[in-house]
């Protein structure tokens, strides 16, 4: 992860978290945070959004688990993590995308109370690389790559 930047957005969870599964087992879930610009129009007398941006975040195994137990459409997340760009073709042009490989990943707790639950560990699964690797993740491969992954539980 060295030399990437690393971030924190909070922001509101646009969808339900897509958890899905490697063919080895390993969790991923995916899911959009959007983030606005809220300012006070003092000409209005109110609050205005000024723009929102949604990017989208991924987050694997044992976290990718819990954030798919706990989050949901609506929820206001405080999300830690890698910014990464990818490149994509569309209509034969060019286009990129930023998304977040997420190291932690919480509720926020500014309109919200919250009861916590320490979760239990799930068997399997590769245990997860050192801090500071090269693969964040292990040989599990990136979010969005679309390679190897199964909407079925591996049990």
């Amino acid at each position: 992860m060295a030399g990437l930047p690393e971030i924190t957005i909070a922001g509101t969870v646009v969808a339900d978290p897509e958890m899905r599964f490697t063919t080895s087992g390993v969790g991923v879930v995916n899911f959009t945070v959007a983030a606005n610009d809220r300012r006070y129009d003092r000409e209005k007398g109110e609050w205005v959004d000024a723009g929102a941006t949604f990017l989208r975040c991924s987050i694997w195994r044992q976290a990718a688990e819990n954030v798919a137990e706990s989050v949901t459409k609506g929820t206001r997340v405080v999300v830690t993590g890698v910014l990464r760009q990818r490149s994509y073709e569309k209509d034969g042009q060019t286009r990129y995308a930023f998304e977040v490989d997420a190291t932690e990943v919480a509720v926020s707790l500014k309109f919200a109370t919250a009861t916590v639950n320490k979760a239990t560990r799930s068997s399997g699964g590769a245990p997860a690389a050192p801090a500071g690797s090269a693969e964040p993740w292990g040989s599990a491969p990136p979010a969005g790559s679309g390679g190897g992954f199964s909407d079925e539980p591996p049990f």
